[in-house]
């Protein structure tokens, strides 16, 4: 186990790194945002996820890479909810909706960090009123090593009813963090249907089967073979930006992707995975691992979470945190 200095914080936060490795997989974890700094295949040599030599690049280069996303990840419309009856306002910091948790959310947070053995364990406090967030919440996060790959888990407990929908936020290449792009990166997502999105991002209820559309990932394709297609919901999202409801429930496998030597496969408990096709990345970054500019569509995210916006939708599990329960997902990216 390894800890060194990160960089300062633009608050003047000494930000640091944390390194585990084992036989197969070394992790590096930033207390800034909880973040997954490097995930390195050590038969392969290779670093599959995108990401910065300081915490600088975090925080004023490319928000949310690598880091825990929360309260709530995603959209909530209009930025506003019911719970119990009350209505809560949360900041507008997307086109009019509250995304990834606000102004402020867990991603930029300095959280306590503690390392055992195979884990690194990252533990924050929102308190009652951040970012317009009810209750007390009590955030755990932990990073396990795996002898082929990682374990996210996530667990949260609050004193009062609130909403909770945490996830990562890596950005994956699976060719290394300077290739540029990941359009011939094959997928294949264990779901017959995806989630609409209106022209501002925002999730609805609207749900569409993926066949015959540029959405079916049920057998293998290459990311960009369909990602300029002429239908209204690449549009929206400006390429991939959807959530897709996978087959089943429990822990479960989601999706592979393939690059051109490495296979990763993920599994979860969450309802389903919005898939990210690093839209809106713009190559200006100067502090990339190993040189990397990240250019638009260089990399791929796979968010697991719950369905975006569900507390606004009538048909789907909403993500309320009950005041003395304990709310706790995981999931597993594993390579070949």
């Amino acid at each position: 186990m390894e800890i060194k200095s990160f960089g300062k914080t633009n608050e003047g936060i000494d930000a640091l790194l944390y390194t585990i490795e084992n036989d197969a997989i070394k992790i590096s974890v930033c207390n800034y945002g909880a973040t997954l700094v490097s995930l390195v295949l050590k038969h392969k040599e290779i670093d599959v996820v995108q990401g910065f030599t300081c915490v600088q690049g975090y925080q004023n280069e490319v928000q949310y890479m690598g880091q825990t996303i929360g309260r709530v990840c995603n959209r909530i419309g209009n930025g506003v909810f019911t719970l119990n009856d009350v209505e809560y306002h949360v900041p507008k910091n997307n086109n009019g909706n509250s995304l990834h948790g606000g102004d402020h959310g867990f991603d930029q947070k300095i959280w306590s960090v503690d390392v055992q053995g195979d884990k690194i364990i990252c533990t924050y406090l929102s308190p009652d009123g951040e970012e317009g967030y009810p209750g007390n919440c009590n955030v755990t996060v932990a990073y396990t090593l795996l002898d082929d790959g990682i374990r996210f888990e996530y667990e949260g407990t609050t004193d009062k009813d609130t909403l909770f929908n945490i996830t990562n936020h890596s950005f994956f290449n699976l060719d290394g963090p300077i290739s540029e792009s990941v359009l011939d990166h094959k997928v294949k997502i264990n779901a017959n249907y995806f989630a609409g999105v209106d022209e501002n991002g925002c999730t609805h209820d609207d749900i569409y089967q993926v066949k015959d559309t540029a959405f079916d990932f049920l057998e293998f394709k290459t990311i960009g073979r369909d990602i300029n297609n002429d239908e209204i919901q690449l549009k929206n999202g400006n390429g991939y930006d959807h959530h897709f409801l996978v087959f089943g429930e429990g822990f479960r496998k989601f999706a592979v992707c393939q690059g051109k030597n490495v296979e990763m496969t993920i599994f979860s408990d969450c309802p389903g995975v919005h898939l990210y096709s690093a839209n809106f990345l713009d190559g200006t970054s100067i502090h990339g691992k190993e040189g990397g500019k990240f250019p638009c569509r260089s990399s791929i995210c796979f968010e697991t979470q719950y369905y975006p916006n569900a507390i606004q939708t009538e048909s789907f599990e909403k993500p309320i945190l009950r005041k003395g329960e304990v709310c706790h997902h995981k999931t597993e990216f594993r390579f070949l």
